[in-house]
Formats: structure tokens, sequence, C-alpha cells
């Protein structure tokens, strides 16, 4: 029971993912930054950023349900920890709870649904069409997003846990060399852009039109647990990534750690290049490159990954 509190609670989640992600913040702001010829932000702005709000007062908004207000933000900080230990696990200690990968998929869908409730509750014009974007996004990407996951699920025999795709993984190489992991793997990442609300899928937030969207009326500590859970999403989407494709991370020797982690930042600098080098796109052009393009890429994957290719 401690075991597993640990993993919870420090290493590899709340705590360990909570700083590592805002590290990883910082050097996504850094290098976006250097290619706009900025200079950027210091080392510790987002921790300065996060603890600020902590300490300032939530404002609630006049006549709208108080309860789904204040508790969406919670659950969802509450299911990125979670997923982020259920990850975590596997990639740091190879160790795994039954149909893993059913989980991550349903707490991914929680996440977005409480973003959903939390903004509709506002009663404010620009977080309800924000909430609008969000669920429609949710809608477009997902059926992308489950179908890369069934590619490793095939490779694997049809099994739906991290630890027997990496043993698969052992075993026969690494799914990322097929034909149908590489098509895959594209797609992944591109899921993981909308996933993470990232340009050119900062649809729902978009800052410069509808002033952060879901998040507009929110303040103090509970922005706080929006802006953290972001910032956690970029040690486990990554890290998931790694575990389903490229055989995850291996302690065996100083070369292989090196090799984890290079894959892990490989995929990061990969996400932040899309974000520097693209526009935002309108929702529907966002929901036609998922449903014409992205879906039709995976399932083609998909069938591939069945035929053995």
């Amino acid at each position: 029971m401690l075991k597993y509190l640990f993993y919870l609670l420090v290493f590899p989640g709340f705590l360990f993912a909570s700083v590592f992600g805002l590290i990883v913040g910082w050097i996504e702001r850094k290098v976006s930054a250097r290619v706009q010829f900025r200079v950027g932000p210091p080392f510790f702005q987002n921790f300065y950023d996060v603890f600020k709000l902590w300490g300032k007062e939530i404002i609630l908004i006049k006549n709208t349900p108080y309860f789904i207000f204040v508790i969406a933000p919670i659950i969802a900080f509450a299911t990125v920890i979670m997923t982020t230990t259920i990850v975590g696990m596997t990639f740091f200690y190879g160790v795994g709870i039954g149909g893993d990968l059913l989980f991550i998929i349903y707490l991914m869908v929680i996440y977005s649904v409480a973003m959903i409730l939390g903004a509709s509750s506002t009663g404010n014009v620009y977080s309800s069409i924000g909430a609008g974007r969000e669920m429609k996004m949710l809608i477009s990407d997902e059926l992308a997003f489950v179908l890369v996951i069934l590619v490793p699920i095939i490779h694997a025999g049809y099994k739906i846990d991290l630890t027997q795709i990496l043993a698969y993984q052992s075993a026969n190489g690494m799914i990322i060399g097929s034909a149908s992991g590489i098509i895959a793997f594209i797609v992944g990442i591109l899921c993981l852009q909308a996933k993470m609300g990232m340009v050119p899928f900062d649809i729902a937030e978009a800052e410069t039109e509808i002033v952060e969207g879901p998040l507009m009326e929110y303040s103090g500590p509970l922005l706080a647990f929006w802006k953290l859970a972001h910032y956690m999403m970029y040690v486990f989407l990554p890290m998931l990534l790694v575990i389903l494709f490229w055989g995850g991370m291996s302690f065996a020797s100083f070369g292989t750690i090196m090799a984890g982690i290079g894959k892990y930042l490989l995929i990061v600098v990969i996400m932040i290049l899309i974000r520097n080098t693209n526009p935002r796109v309108r929702i529907d052009s966002a929901i036609n490159f998922f449903w014409k393009w992205a879906s039709p890429l995976a399932l083609i994957a998909v069938i591939l990954a069945i035929i053995g290719v």
C-alpha cells in the first residue's frame, strides 16, 4: 500500500510530474522564444507563476453552479495525476495494472469532459464557445487516438497492458520499425498536440480570439490546477508514445538510459517545432483534418498491423 502511495504522490506521480512538467514547459517557452528571436523566461518562471496563483483569491461568479465550477479542475487534475502514475510506473519500473490502456483512454476523456463542464458552468460567452470547441475537438481526435493505440495492441497479440506491449517489443523489436507503427506514431504525435491544446490545435483556448476560452473565468488555485495539469501532460503523453512504439526505457546500462531520455526528448522537440511552425487552424478545419486524414491514416495502420506489416 505504501509503495503505491509513493508511486501516486512522489514518483512518478504528483511531485515528480509537477516539477518535471514545469521544467519541460519552460523548455517549450524558451525554444519558442528563440524561434521568435526573443530571450524567453528565466528557468523558474513557471514555478513562480503557479505559486503566485496558489496565493491568489478564487473569484466565484454570481448565479452559477459553484460546485461544478470548483470541482471540475480538481477532477481534471486528479485524472492527470492518475494517468501520469500509471504511465510512469511502466516507463520507470516496468510494472503496471491489468488493462491499463483502457484506464488511460477513459481518464483522458474525463479530463476533457471536466473542462467542458467547468467552462459551461460559468455562463460566460467566451467560456461557452471554448467549451463547445473542446467538445468538438474531443469528438474529432478521439477516434484517431484510439486507432493509434490499437496498433501496438494488435502487434502485441491483442494485449491491452503496457507491460505486455513492452515485453513484445523486447522480444520482437520496436513497433515503430514497422510500416503500421511509423504511420500510427506520426498520427499519434498530432493527436498529442490536440490533446494538449497546442498550436495548431489550441482552438478551444485561442488566447487571441476567445481569451483562453474554458479557463477565462478561473483564477487563483483553481486556475493553478488547470495550468499544472497541462504541464504534467508534457510528462506522460510523450512517455506513452515511447512505451507504445519505441520500446520504453531500459535501465540496463547508461547507454540505454540515455537512449530512453533521447526518445522522450525527440517527441517533445517535435511537438514544440510543430507548435512554432504552424498557425492555429479553424475548428472546422481541425475536424476535417482528423476525420478525413488522420483517422483514415490510423485505420490504414490498424489494417496493416492486422496483416502483420
